[in-house]
């Protein structure tokens, strides 16, 4: 029986960790997670922050991922959207998921993601992302 999401794998190409780290902790503001020294010669970068886990690994022959992402929940879109925009990240709003505000950007190599933010119903509670 599957219990939970421990994290979602993103490739990279080689030598990319400083702009992910730039990207994904700077700007987005996940903590980076030291990766356990066998996995950590492999290169790439993992980050964590409120129950989201991502971890970034190194491709040689990389390609962005188009179409899969993942879609990280967030609680104030517009800022974030303000800070992506102040560090030269284009957001994509997108209207087509009733209950959320979302937009999708792209990270330093290319990678769609997803950010959301449930819109409350008028009894307070919010739409699960499912």
């Amino acid at each position: 029986m599957i219990t939970g999401l421990h994290h979602v794998q993103l490739a990279a190409p080689p030598g990319s960790e400083p702009v992910l780290r730039d990207f994904y902790s700077g700007v987005l503001g996940l903590a980076e997670v030291p990766k356990p020294p066998d996995l950590a010669r492999r290169g790439g970068v993992w980050f964590r922050g409120p129950a989201v886990e991502l971890h970034l690994g190194i491709e040689d022959d990389f390609r962005p991922a188009r179409k899969a992402h993942p879609g990280l929940l967030v609680d104030d879109l517009p800022g974030l959207v303000t800070r992506l925009g102040k560090a030269g990240v284009e957001a994509r709003p997108d209207g087509l998921l009733p209950g959320f505000r979302r937009c999708y950007v792209d990270d330093p190599v290319g990678n769609r993601i997803e950010l959301l933010e449930p819109l409350t119903t008028p009894t307070g509670s919010a739409p699960t992302a499912s």
